[in-house]
């Protein structure tokens, strides 16, 4: 068993993260990030948490580009073929779910 404090954490680089479990066919990732990350679009699922700090997450659907803004507690599923991007605003801790080598 491991205790991690999330609060904690910090990268050398933007959007570093610490792997922190493998479930079958998905990782679990502990991201750190003051910067944004690229629009994408993953080939599986996702689930971000933010653990710390607010993350503003855009997408397009049908052309039309919108966001959220995610504070500490909230969750987003992304679903296969959201394109998004998350951009931190300040410095965001992120728990993140998704496919084993997904982008």
């Amino acid at each position: 068993m491991q205790i991690i404090d999330a609060a904690l954490f910090t990268a050398d680089q933007p959007w570093g993260a610490r792997d922190l479990a493998h479930l079958g066919d998905a990782t679990v990732r502990l991201h750190w990030t003051n910067e944004s990350y690229h629009w994408h679009v993953n080939d599986g699922p996702e689930v971000f948490v933010v653990l710390d700090g607010t993350v503003r997450m855009h997408h397009r659907t049908g052309g039309v580009e919108s966001h959220e803004d995610l504070r500490a507690g909230l969750v987003c599923i992304v679903e296969v073929g959201d394109e998004h991007v998350a951009e931190p605003l300040g410095t965001a801790r992120i728990l993140v779910i998704e496919q084993a080598g997904s982008e």
